[in-house]
């Protein structure tokens, strides 16, 4: 009885070791430029990192110079309506109440609008919702407060928590990623399709990755997907975008997109952190 006591008290110190290991472990990945940030005072969009990110930007930048030239068009109008029109330059108004090939006129041109504004935004609306074969699947669950990540084809998981302040520069951050930095980075590689399949645990959150395009509800009970194909190496930083309680502006989100090479070694050591509990728990129970 005693014995079977101390290895079983052994093997509950090795387990508890381990996991506080994990806590505080780093991912040993260095070197990465920071991409996608929120800056202070900027304006803009951050640096586009996909094919989506780019298509959605320049969608934003033609429907912005569209909306321009007609607030322009409209504004001149006005003006120019108050100058000819007013009581003192035109006293005796006219009495006609309709002019059909003006009202056909500004009845079509807003549908020509619309029709070329949406035969360029429903083919980008497809192609990010229209999920292409994955060569990494990931599990994406939104808790309150923090998010939980699965590779189940690689049986990987782990959570993802805000950093303390103190703890910025242990992981490798700088004090400016406070609020955007996490204890564990979801971590990808470069060039690859990655499927996210995003839900919640609790309440409604939203997985948002400004330089990837994505903004994907994590609603309980259902299973959405996102996709993203990063194109530039570095790390991002999202939010979690949906009002979720009491925390909700302490659950970032961290992406480190990485080499090949890179996320092989990430990927074999989390498989070794991720046996480490199963093996003390098996020692503690003989």
């Amino acid at each position: 009885m005693k014995s079977a006591a101390i290895r079983l008290g052994f093997g509950a110190a090795i387990m508890s070791s381990l996991l506080a290991g994990m806590a505080y472990a780093q991912d040993g990945i260095t070197g990465l430029a920071t991409v996608g940030k929120p800056q202070d005072g900027a304006m803009g969009f951050q640096p586009a990192a996909t094919v989506l990110s780019r298509d959605q930007q320049w969608l934003d930048g033609m429907v912005l110079y569209i909306i321009s030239a007609i607030v322009a068009l409209v504004v001149v109008l006005l003006v120019v309506t108050m100058i000819r029109f007013n009581r003192r330059s035109n006293p005796a108004p006219a009495r006609f109440t309709h002019n059909s090939p003006l009202e056909i006129t500004w009845t079509l041109v807003p549908i020509v609008i619309l029709v070329a504004i949406g035969s360029f935004s429903l083919p980008i609306l497809f192609k990010q919702q229209e999920i292409p074969a994955a060569d990494i699947v990931i599990k994406v669950t939104g808790y309150q407060w923090y998010w939980g990540y699965q590779y189940p084809d690689e049986g990987v998981s782990f959570d993802a928590v805000m950093l303390a302040p103190e703890d910025l520069g242990t992981y490798g951050y700088a004090d400016s990623d406070y609020l955007l930095a996490t204890d564990n980075a979801l971590v990808v590689p470069v060039g690859k399709t990655v499927v996210l399949q995003i839900t919640g645990a609790d309440v409604i959150h939203s997985w948002a990755m400004p330089a990837f395009a994505i903004k994907q509800d994590a609603v309980p009970g259902r299973i959405a997907q996102a996709w993203f194909n990063a194109e530039i190496e570095g790390i991002y930083y999202g939010q979690c975008s949906e009002l979720c309680g009491q925390a909700h502006s302490y659950m970032p989100i961290t992406v480190k997109v990485v080499s090949d090479a890179v996320y092989a070694e990430w990927l074999a050591r989390q498989k070794v952190a991720s046996a480490a509990p199963a093996a003390a728990l098996r020692l503690a129970s003989n």
